[in-house]
């Protein structure tokens, strides 16, 4: 797991973006880029006995190359489950194919976030991207899962959690996995849902859950390390492999209450707050927005993943309260 006590990133001001070191080796994807599902980069293995269909998706995000790492590595060892069925597979190949370790930041996406289209009247309407193409494509291997763990990692400091959305289902699932030790429920952006809140996962009826876990910042060894032991926690859950580990602890538990989205292109914290601090005091100022003031609605108020550049209608901070 990440250290706690990690230094944050140089900054001459919260809201400069600082230059981000890559330490790690991006994987070269070649021997699974055909798959064998049909969906190019998505590899399938099925064991005789029943069990359930476990989807792992990393590259939602091109540049979030720790998830690349973690799924090549299983691909690589050989891994087969014990019962039902494994798929691994790597979302946005074409912004992983530009990513540049000289500037990391820029191959996120081609034309628009991927985790921001995942609304039925989006994939089913006339719009159209490169990654909404790719979305479309990737929606028969998703609505064949029946667990889908979304692997992604963080630009600014932050202690790792897993984002289970609002489905009673994919809360149920984190908390089963117990690794990372944080999971947080949230109602997702205003810009667009995302792979966890596809209807598939949030219904009330049906069996389908997703979880997206945040294993720590990009480009950090240790982000691996958590996407690994998340991934290998799910698949002791699923019957898929034996268990290496003794079984965790339940993870603590938070829901968001208030989801803070910059108005104007002037918010910025008071300071560079980190991820996973709790702010004692109700009432505390956290940032400005322009002219107005962001301050914690409630004592012990969890921040979750505040973003140090934010613009104008994207989500600065998510502000929770542990349950």
């Amino acid at each position: 797991m990440m250290d706690a006590m990690a230094p944050a990133p140089q900054m001459s001001d919260v809201n400069d973006l600082p230059h981000f070191d890559v330490a790690l080796q991006p994987p070269d994807l070649t021997p699974w880029l055909d798959g064998n599902t049909g969906v190019p980069g998505f590899t399938s293995f099925a064991a005789t006995r029943s069990g359930p269909h476990v989807l792992i998706i990393g590259l939602i995000h091109g540049n979030e190359i720790a998830g690349a790492i973690a799924i090549d590595a299983l691909l690589r060892a050989g891994i087969r489950p014990a019962r039902g069925r494994l798929t691994l597979g790597f979302a946005n190949l074409e912004a992983y194919a530009k990513f540049d370790p000289e500037n990391p930041i820029a191959s996120r996406f081609l034309d628009e976030d991927m985790n921001r289209v995942w609304d039925v009247a989006t994939l089913e309407g006339p719009r159209d991207s490169r990654e909404l193409a790719r979305a479309r494509a990737l929606r028969a291997v998703i609505d064949s899962a029946d667990w889908v763990l979304d692997l992604h990692s963080m630009l600014w400091p932050s202690d790792p959690l897993v984002l289970c959305g609002q489905g009673a289902r994919g809360k149920a699932l984190a908390l089963r996995l117990g690794t990372p030790g944080l999971v947080v429920a949230d109602s997702g952006h205003v810009g667009g849902r995302r792979l966890i809140d596809y209807p598939r996962f949030t219904a009330e009826q049906g069996d389908a859950a997703s979880i997206l876990v945040e294993a720590g910042q990009h480009w950090e060894a240790p982000t691996v390390t958590q996407m690994s032991a998340t991934i290998e926690a799910l698949l002791v859950h699923a019957g898929m492999i034996a268990p290496t580990t003794a079984r965790l602890p339940p993870p603590r538990f938070a829901e968001v209450t208030r989801v803070v989205t910059a108005t104007t292109g002037r918010f910025a914290f008071v300071r560079p707050f980190r991820g996973g601090e709790v702010i004692p005091s109700r009432h505390t100022l956290l940032a400005h927005d322009g002219s107005a003031e962001i301050r914690t609605p409630h004592d012990d108020c969890l921040l979750v993943m505040p973003s140090h550049r934010t613009g104008r209608g994207h989500t600065a901070v998510r502000l929770a309260r542990f349950c």
